[in-house]
């Protein structure tokens, strides 16, 4: 099994344990019975009789009957309260078709992270949806996730940072919101021992808490077109501080941004680019002998 990196990852394994245990005691039951009638029961030379007659065994039918569905009740009845403990139940609001109408929202201004799927830095995109309410009050960090071919969006609605990478703080309840733009997709993060479909028109639920910090792959399980197999990310395990540094950095890189595209009017070029100087590694002599726009005619 692979790393156990989530406080639900050990409800996943004690399920998967206990059926790999019914099912090599099943297998030994019903192999045992072939191997045991194949010698007792086997023709002997010389003797052309049939077997005896048997028209049925009433008790016998009805405990190989009753067995079989006790133990399909005693897995479903337990892999019902993991999966309800790991947030994935929500009778009231899994048919909330109003997500569906933010995930295409979103489309638009996620497409510049398909371009780059193999990117080594989070990528972080307008915020141009409007933010999911909290439907989970417990947990300490919510986050829409929207799978699109062929990325992965996570939007951040308390902070309003976007990314196509999910960072997460360490030893905090996380709960995921998750939804589709076009097809259905599936997000999976094997060490996390969590898989959720991402549905067009329906918001689907799930909830970890990670436990050891670190970078874990995250991949889409579901084939969603041609270039499933690249639909790859990563969930990034932090401590609370840097967590927290990071959503400051995203924060300020998103204001840079929007600075850099904005440029007033009444300031020179040297003005401007002052603040950038260290960043383009030109001294700030270059930067002084740049016309202003009055005398250049023009504004850079």
């Amino acid at each position: 099994m692979p790393l156990a990196a989530s406080e639900q990852a050990p409800l996943v394994d004690g399920l998967f344990n206990m059926m790999i245990t019914l099912a090599t005691g099943l297998f030994i039951l019903v192999q045992g019975a072939l191997i045991i009638a194949a010698f007792r029961f086997r023709q002997r030379p010389g003797d052309d009789t049939d077997g005896p007659s048997i028209h049925g065994n009433i008790p016998l039918e009805i405990l190989w009957t009753a067995i079989p569905a006790v133990m399909i009740m005693v897995v479903g009845v337990y892999s019902f309260e993991v999966y309800n403990t790991m947030g994935g139940l929500d009778i009231m609001g899994g048919h909330d078709h109003g997500s569906s109408h933010q995930a295409h929202k979103m489309r638009g201004a996620a497409i510049a992270l398909e371009s780059k799927p193999n990117s080594q830095t989070s990528g972080k995109i307008a915020q141009n949806a409007d933010p999911a309410p909290d439907t989970a009050p417990t947990a300490d960090l919510v986050v829409n996730v929207t799978g699109l071919q062929f990325a992965w969006v996570f939007n951040y609605p308390k902070s309003g940072v976007s990314a196509s990478e999910l960072h997460v703080p360490l030893g905090k309840k996380v709960q995921l919101l998750i939804n589709a733009s076009d097809v259905i997709h599936a997000f999976w993060v094997p060490q996390f021992r969590i898989k959720q479909d991402a549905i067009p028109g329906r918001e689907s639920q799930m909830q970890f808490t990670a436990s050891i910090p670190g970078e874990y792959p995250i991949i889409c399980a579901e084939l969603c077109g041609a270039y499933h197999g690249a639909m790859k990310t990563r969930v990034i395990v932090q401590s609370p501080e840097e967590f927290n540094t990071w959503v400051a950095e995203q924060l300020e890189s998103e204001e840079e941004d929007e600075e850099v595209a904005l440029n007033p009017q009444e300031k020179s070029a040297t003005e401007f680019l002052a603040p950038y100087s260290q960043e383009m590694a030109v001294s700030a002599d270059i930067l002084a002998q740049l016309p202003h726009p009055e005398h250049s005619g023009h504004h850079h």
